[in-house]
C-alpha cells in the first residue's frame, strides 16, 4: 500500500533537481512556509512534536550520568526523528491541495507498514551507531583522562585550554552528518510522496544536493542551529521545532526535486 493514497508519478526522478539555481535565501522561504502550514494545522505536528520529545527526554533520564550511553541514544534520535515525523510530510502536501488531513489520516502512513521507511530508518538507526562508535574511539584514544559521564566531556574536552581534541571532534562529527543529511534532505519526503524504491531516493536526495550545494549546506546548519537551540530550552522546544522543520522539509524537497 503506497502512503497517502497519491496518485503515482516517477516522471523525472531521472534527473531530480531543478535547472535553475535556488539561492540561499530559499532556507528562509521553507521556514516560512513550514510555520504557516504548522500555524494553519496544528494539531497532527504539535502531536508529534509532543510524543518525539517526551520520547527523548525519556532517554535524557534515564541516561543522563553515562556520557557514551548518553551520546548514543542523542545520535540515533536526532537522525532517526525525522523518519518518525516523516507523517507530516503528508500533512503539508495535503494542505499543499486544499486537504486538512487528520491524525487518523495520518496514522494511515504507519499503519500500511510501509518497508521502506522501515528500511531507511534501521539505515539511519546504523548510522548513528557508527557515529558513536567513531566518536568513542577517538575520544577514548586522544583524551588525557577517562570520559565516563557528561560532566566529564565538558569539562576535560570542550573546556580543555589546549585547542584540538574538541575541534576534531566536531570536524569528526560533521564529515560524517554530511552523508547522511545528503541522503535524507529529498528523500524523506520523495518516500512519502511517490511509490519509488530507497535507492532511487536517496540517488535523487544526493543529486539535489549535488546541484544546489551552496543552498543545501545553508539549509543543514539552519536545522543544526534550530534543533541546537530547541534542545538548550530542556528541550521544550522540540515540540515545536520538531513539526516547523518538517513542514519546512517538505517544501524544500518540493523546490529541491518534488516538482519534477
Amino acid at each position: 500500500m503506497r502512503p497517502g493514497g497519491a496518485a503515482p508519478d516517477n516522471a523525472g526522478m531521472s534527473s531530480s533537481a531543478p535547472a535553475a539555481p535556488l539561492p540561499p535565501t530559499a532556507c528562509l522561504r521553507w521556514l516560512a512556509l513550514g510555520w504557516q502550514d504548522l500555524r494553519r494545522h496544528p494539531v497532527p505536528g504539535l502531536f508529534h512534536g509532543f510524543l518525539i520529545t517526551a520520547f527523548g527526554a525519556a532517554l535524557l533520564l534515564l541516561a543522563r550520568d553515562r556520557f557514551w550511553l548518553l551520546a548514543g541514544a542523542f545520535s540515533g534520535f536526532l537522525i532517526v526523528a525525522p523518519i518518525l515525523a516523516t507523517g507530516l510530510y503528508a500533512v503539508s502536501r495535503g494542505l499543499e491541495r486544499g486537504q486538512r488531513l487528520g491524525l487518523g489520516e495520518v496514522a494511515a502512513l504507519w499503519r500500511s507498514g510501509d518497508g521502506r521507511l522501515v528500511r531507511f530508518g534501521l539505515l539511519l538507526a546504523l548510522a548513528g551507531t557508527g557515529w558513536v562508535l567513531t566518536s568513542a574511539g577517538l575520544i577514548t584514544l586522544a583524551s588525557p583522562v577517562p570520559i565516563r559521564a557528561p560532566v566529564d566531556f565538558i569539562r576535560h574536552i570542550v573546556l580543555a585550554p589546549q585547542v584540538g581534541l574538541f575541534e576534531l571532534w566536531l570536524l569528526q562529527g560533521a564529515l560524517l552528518a554530511a552523508p547522511v543529511f545528503a541522503s535524507t534532505v529529498v528523500a524523506l519526503p520523495l518516500l512519502v510522496d511517490r511509490p519509488l524504491p530507497v535507492h532511487q531516493a536517496v540517488g535523487a536526495s544526493w543529486r539535489a544536493v549535488a546541484t544546489q550545494p551552496v543552498t543545501c549546506g545553508v539549509w543543514a546548519v539552519v536545522i543544526a542551529l534550530i534543533v541546537g537551540v530547541a534542545m538548550s530550552l530542556a528541550l521544550i522546544g522540540l515540540i515545536v521545532a520538531i513539526p516547523w522543520l518538517a513542514h519546512a522539509s517538505w517544501h524544500a524537497y518540493r523546490d529541491l526535486a518534488g516538482r519534477e
